[in-house]
C-alpha cells in the first residue's frame, strides 16, 4: 500500500512529532510505501521527497503589516501546498492519505485536492484543532467549550491565542472558513481518536460518531530498559508552558524535603518558573532544558517516579506511555484523557488538577513507599505490552486504511 503522510514537521519538536515518525517507521517494517509531506526547514531529517515539501514561513510572532497579513492568509489557506500536493498525487498515485497536524503550514486546503482525486483520507486527532480554533480548548488557563456550534468569535473576545486580539482573529478566522466550507466533513473520512475523551468531545460537537474511531497511541517497549529507581528524584518530561500546571507543582513542592525534582523541557514559562523557584527558596528542584532523546531515558530510568500535572483536556500523552515503558508509576491530574491510561491506585495516582495539596499527598505517599511505586511502574510496563504494543495499533491502523478505501470504491464506483 501507498500512504501518502501529511504532517507540518519533518524533525522531533512533541509528542505529535514522534507519533508522526513512529507510524512511518511501523508502517515501512510491515512493507508499506511511505510518502511524507510536510515544511520545509533546516532541522528537518534527511528525505529524498523534500524537494516536494512546502516552504518555511516563520509565524511566531503575527504582527500588523503587508508581509505579515501575506503570510497570516498563508497559515489559513496554502495554494502552494495545493500545487504541490497535487504534485505529489500524480507523480506517487498513493492509495490513502493519513493527515497528522497541518493547520497553519500545510493548512487543511490541501483536503479538497485529495477529496477532488478521489483518495480516502483518516486524520490523527493530535489536539483539539478541528473543534477548537486554538488547540487546547483553554482560556485564561481554564478548560473551556465555548467555541461549541461554530462560537469561533469567543476566540477572540477571550484573546485564547497568545493572549493577542489579531493572532485570535486570524485562528478564529480560519476555523470560520473550514467550518462554512464543511471541509473537515466532506474531505476526512474517518478521524483517528487516540483517547476515548476527545473521540467523545468530537461527538459532543457534532461530528458523526461512526467516522470517529478509538486508536490509542503505541510504544515498542523493547527499546525500553527500566532501572528500579536508582536516583533520588521524580521528573516531570514536557513543555513547560502555563496548561502542564508546573506552578501547581512547584507549589506542592514547598512541602516535599524527602526527594529532587527535575524538571526536563523547555518552554514560554521558564522564567516565570525560575522566579518562583528563587523568592521561594527551594531548593531541590533542578531544570535541566531540552535534552536529547538519549539523555531523556536515562533520566526516566533512574527516577522514582514522573509526574503530569497538566491543566487542560490531555489527548493521550505519550509521555505516559513512554514512562509506563520504563517501569515507572505516574502521578498524575484527574483531566481529559489522561484517566484512562492512569488507572488511579494500580498504575500511578490521580489528584484533582490545580490542587497543589492533593499532588502534595500523592507526592508523600510514593516516596514513603517505594515498593508501592515499583509494583505501579511494573504493572504499567504490562499494560503497555497489552494494550500499547506496535502491533496492535499497526492490525487497527490498516483495518481502518482498509476500510476508508473500501468506503471510497463504494462510493465512487
Amino acid at each position: 500500500m501507498k500512504i501518502l503522510m501529511l504532517h507540518n514537521w519533518y524533525f522531533i519538536r512533541g509528542g505529535a512529532d514522534k507519533v508522526f515518525f513512529m507510524t512511518i517507521k511501523l508502517l515501512e517494517k510491515n512493507n508499506h510505501i511511505v510518502i511524507p509531506f510536510s515544511m520545509k526547514d533546516e532541522r528537518n531529517y534527511p528525505t529524498r521527497y523534500e524537494e516536494y515539501f512546502v516552504n518555511k514561513i516563520n509565524y511566531d510572532k503575527i504582527q500588523i503589516s503587508i508581509k505579515n497579513i501575506k503570510n497570516a492568509i498563508k497559515m489559513i489557506y496554502s495554494f502552494e501546498s495545493r500545487r504541490k500536493i497535487n504534485e505529489v498525487i500524480n507523480k506517487f498515485k498513493p492509495d490513502i492519505a493519513h493527515i497528522h497536524n497541518i493547520y497553519g503550514r500545510i493548512t487543511p486546503s490541501v483536503l479538497s485536492v485529495l477529496n477532488r482525486n478521489n483518495i480516502p483520507v483518516v486524520m490523527t486527532l493530535h489536539d483539539y484543532k478541528v473543534i477548537c480554533p486554538a488547540y487546547t480548548m483553554v482560556s485564561n488557563g481554564k478548560p473551556c467549550e465555548r467555541c461549541k456550534d461554530g462560537k469561533y468569535y469567543q476566540v477572540i473576545l477571550r484573546k485564547c491565542v497568545k493572549n493577542s486580539y489579531l493572532a485570535s482573529v486570524v485562528y478564529g478566522l480560519e476555523s470560520y472558513i473550514y467550518y462554512i466550507m464543511k471541509t473537515y466533513r466532506r474531505c476526512v473520512d474517518y478521524y483517528l481518536a487516540p483517547s476515548q475523551f476527545i473521540r467523545k468531545k468530537m461527538i459532543e460537537f457534532g461530528f458523526p460518531k461512526n467516522r470517529i474511531i478509538y486508536l490509542p497511541n503505541f510504544i515498542d517497549n523493547n527499546k525500553y530498559y527500566s532501572i528500579n529507581n536508582q536516583g533520588n528524584y521524580f521528573c516531570y518530561i514536557g513543555k513547560l508552558i502555563d496548561v502542564k500546571g508546573l506552578l501547581t507543582l512547584l507549589k506542592a513542592m514547598k512541602e516535599i524535603k524527602e526527594s529532587m525534582l527535575y524538571i526536563v523541557g523547555d518552554g514560554e514559562n521558564k522564567h516565570k518558573l525560575i522566579n518562583y523557584i528563587k523568592i521561594n527558596n527551594i531548593k531541590n528542584i533542578r531544570l535541566l532544558g531540552h535534552l536529547k532523546n538519549e539523555e531523556v531515558y536515562k533520566i526516566l530510568s533512574d527516577a522514582k517516579f514522573v509526574i503530569l500535572p497538566s491543566e487542560c483536556y490531555e489527548n493521550a500523552p505519550l509521555a505516559i506511555l513512554e514512562a509506563f515503558a520504563h517501569s515507572k508509576a505516574v502521578i498524575a491530574s484527574n483531566i481529559g484523557g489522561i484517566p484512562e491510561m492512569v488507572k488511579d491506585g494500580e498504575t500511578g495516582l490521580l489528584f484533582e488538577a490545580g490542587n497543589y495539596k492533593q499532588l502534595g499527598e500523592k507526592i508523600k505517599a510514593l516516596l514513603l513507599d517505594k515498593e508501592k511505586a515499583i509494583k505501579m511502574g511494573i504493572k504499567g510496563k504490562l499494560m503497555v505490552e497489552k494494550e500499547f504494543s506496535p502491533e496492535l495499533h499497526y492490525t487497527r491502523l490498516i483495518s481502518v486504511y482498509e476500510r476508508a478505501i473500501k468506503d471510497h470504491i463504494m462510493k465512487y464506483y
